[in-house]
């Protein structure tokens, strides 16, 4: 058998002049060599033709061809399995899986495409704004406790001049209830200054009662009204501090006499504490200071009318 194209259709009969036997016609069809699925070969299957007879005209050279073809490629296709794909000539180069098709390969570079897109977009707006924010919230807190910081040791500074008693008096009396006691009436002025010492703020300045007690009894007090105080700067305050028929109880019996008008020294402690706020930015950085002062005063019926100096004062 000589081995020609697909096409090709090879008529064998037999060598014999008696024409009472019949032709026999091979149909000759490619097939695949699936085994290693690198290359596709052509061998080539006989399959006899009966029923033709040795009488009809011989069929063209063409029209067998041709309709080996046709029945090759029936063969051929129907041997795929549904779903898989056609392999074609230019798919011998490519190991026997083939080229992609190129709708996938449309589809792949699409991807890949909006995948390049979406790197270079980067993060959404919304988390550059969500960093601003914080970002923002860090850096302005950090600001406010450095400012925090540094009006901290600017402390407001206060200093106690003096004291001056116009009058003192212990006499008899009785309280509300009309218990007999001795009472006692007094009438101060305490001078003092305060000084802001801040350079980049002021400060509102308020006070507790300004106490004056004898034997932990307070026997006066005044008022120290609220005001502020700018920056670096001070001023000169007095203070008036009054008591009227204060009952000692039995603490000032040594005291008592009968013109009201004491002979001894009498101890005496002036206490308050001053307290001073100040808005640095807003009511966001607030420091805050307090300062208590104690005084030891002693008073002397030779020093009624003379202000006496505070120097026995402390402040915490």
């Amino acid at each position: 058998m000589h081995a020609k194209t697909d096409s090709e259709v090879t008529s064998l009969a037999p060598s014999s002049p008696d024409h009472n036997r019949r032709a026999m016609y091979y149909v000759q069809s490619p097939s695949r060599d699936s085994h290693d699925g690198e290359k596709t070969t052509t061998s080539f299957h006989s399959t006899p033709v009966l029923g033709s007879p040795m009488g009809s005209p011989p069929r063209s050279h063409s029209s067998v061809g041709h309709h080996s073809r046709e029945s090759s490629t029936s063969r051929f296709s129907g041997s795929l399995k549904p779903g898989s794909r056609k392999v074609l000539p230019n798919d011998v180069g490519s190991g026997g899986r083939g080229p992609k098709n190129w709708k996938d390969c449309d589809v792949i570079e699409e991807e890949g495409l909006l995948e390049d897109e979406e790197s270079r977009k980067g993060l959404p707006r919304r988390c550059y704004f969500l960093a601003f924010v914080v970002g923002f919230i860090v850096l302005f807190s950090f600001f406010a406790l450095i400012l925090w910081g540094a009006s901290k040791p600017q402390k407001p500074k206060i200093t106690m001049k003096s004291i001056t008693f116009e009058r003192f008096m212990v006499q008899a009396g009785s309280d509300s209830t009309g218990v007999s006691t001795d009472m006692i009436s007094m009438n101060s002025t305490v001078k003092l200054t305060y000084r802001n010492t801040a350079t980049f703020f002021g400060v509102h300045v308020t006070s507790t009662p300004v106490a004056l007690t004898y034997s932990q009894l307070t026997i006066g007090s005044g008022t120290v009204k609220k005001f502020y105080q700018s920056r670096t700067s001070q001023r000169n305050m007095a203070v008036t501090v009054i008591g009227d028929k204060i009952p000692l109880y039995g603490s000032g019996a040594s005291l008592s006499t009968p013109t009201g008008i004491t002979t001894l020294p009498v101890p005496l402690k002036l206490e308050f504490t001053v307290r001073s706020r100040a808005y640095v930015l807003g009511k966001l950085v607030k420091p805050k200071f307090y300062k208590k002062i104690e005084c030891s005063i002693v008073y002397d019926t030779k020093k009624l009318n003379v202000p006496i100096s505070l120097k026995n004062c402390t402040y915490n």
